[in-house]
């Protein structure tokens, strides 16, 4: 899944942003944004994969997904740390709690966002002096109903709303899906 994404007509002057997430969809469309801001992206699908890019081309931000197949935002932080301590790193995740937050901020992220958040959020995160734990968890997360259906939706995207190919992904059976997909989505 590795690729770069940059702003035509410019070069290795741009702020070098690696943008690690396991969600392909989220990391085209915000590598994209992110290009359209001024930056050199590199996106990678994995925290090995992240690591071998850094090692590669150092980049000046990262924006870790917390929760990924193999080793997680979490363990990927210190390590690119280890590269650079200057780096600015933001942990994105879907399942915010105070522990993860707090956890983040001890080994050295500059910030912690809650998705859904768009580039301008990223952004702001990354180029802030100080995280502020108060706000790091939203007062109102997520129901476990919404974040479920969050999941789902994700998940048939990714299987572009093939049911079965849905349903076999979540583990779950064909007609349980069809019934949980006819109801209105969850407030959150």
């Amino acid at each position: 899944m590795s690729d770069e994404i940059q702003v035509e007509g410019e070069g290795e002057e741009l702020p070098h942003l690696l943008l690690v997430d396991d969600d392909a969809t989220f990391t085209r469309v915000m590598a994209r944004a992110m290009a359209r801001r001024g930056f050199r992206v590199s996106t990678a699908g994995s925290a090995e994969e992240g690591l071998t890019i850094a090692q590669a081309d150092l980049p000046d931000y990262a924006a870790l997904d917390l929760k990924m197949d193999g080793d997680s935002g979490l363990v990927l932080l210190p390590k690119l740390l280890e590269l650079d301590p200057e780096m600015r790193v933001v942990i994105l995740t879907g399942y915010s709690s105070i522990a993860t937050a707090v956890e983040a901020i001890k080994r050295g992220a500059c910030n912690y966002l809650c998705k859904p958040a768009d580039a301008d959020d990223v952004l702001a995160a990354l180029l802030s002096e100080h995280a502020d734990l108060d706000t790091l968890v939203p007062e109102n997360p997520m129901s476990v109903d919404r974040l479920q259906w969050e999941h789902i939706q994700r998940v048939l995207t990714e299987h572009e709303g093939n049911i079965s190919a849905t349903a076999r992904a979540l583990g779950m059976h064909r007609r349980t899906l069809q019934r949980k997909l006819q109801k209105r989505p969850v407030r959150r």
